[in-house]
């Protein structure tokens, strides 16, 4: 059971199994079936099968967009994300995981979702990758507690720590353009391939890293900086030393007078 929680099966729908990609096909057979024969002069009351979860995903991505857009400071966007019911992810996950740090701090650090520990605690990287996403930023004098704030594209654990959809991504983004038009960082870290893809539609972390790109939100245009994630650095360690000059180019900038 404990196996099943933590891929994140949380509930039983029956007693079978079930192949969920004819759920539709289904439905739409029992929609368009001829009426059933009356009986006694009286017609059987034929009900469709109901459906529940999250909206569709245009309507998922405009009611972000709607909540994005009234949140005028930190404390409102954080508790826009929490009320939130438009990401399917939030209904298989234990906590909101919205951000870390200091709000406004010249540095925001953004990576992909939450795993296991970050569901459980309710913060950004604080299992065995955090750990070291902390020394790094110590290396270059930087830290949650002073003087950066951390956060993910992503705000809900997906089960089982699968990569998001493209959707969740779409749905979770307009929440993570109004925490950088709000902060107003001076420089973003993107931790990790999916928060570049996700902010600028490009793959290919090994090539990306270490070059700056420019950003537009809240009127301004931010310098965001690609790196790995740390997690990737814990299973290769030799390409830390990519990761310092990336911290390197980091600090100059962000300690430019």
């Amino acid at each position: 059971m404990r196996w099943y929680a933590e891929m994140g099966v949380d509930e039983m729908v029956g007693a079978s199994p079930s192949d969920m990609t004819q759920w539709a096909a289904e439905e739409k057979t029992a929609l368009s079936a001829p009426a059933p024969a009356k009986k006694n002069g009286q017609a059987a009351i034929q009900t469709p099968p109901s459906k529940s979860g999250p909206p569709a995903a245009d309507e998922a991505i405009q009611a972000a967009e709607r909540a994005a857009a009234a949140a005028t400071n930190f404390a409102e966007l954080e508790a826009a994300v929490r009320d939130f019911e438009g990401c399917g992810l939030k209904s298989g996950a234990r906590n909101t995981v919205f951000a870390d740090g200091v709000a406004g701090a010249p540095l925001l650090v953004i990576g992909e979702a939450p795993g296991r520990d970050e569901d459980r605690i309710g913060r950004p990287f604080v299992g065995r990758a955090g750990a070291l996403l902390d020394r790094m930023l110590a290396a270059i004098e930087v830290s949650r507690e002073t003087n950066a704030l951390i956060s993910n594209v992503i705000y809900w654990r997906p089960p089982g720590n699968r990569t998001p959809t493209q959707t969740e991504t779409m749905v979770c983004r307009p929440f993570v353009d109004q925490l950088i038009a709000i902060t107003q960082p001076k420089a973003i870290l993107l931790v990790g391939g999916a928060p570049l893809q996700a902010l600028f539609g490009v793959t290919g972390i090994m090539r990306a890293r270490g070059r700056w790109r420019e950003l537009a939100a809240g009127g301004a245009t931010i310098p965001a900086l690609p790196t790995f994630h740390p997690a990737y650095l814990l299973r290769q360690p030799a390409q830390k030393r990519l990761a310092w000059q990336d911290l390197q180019n980091l600090r100059d900038r962000l300690f430019a007078s």
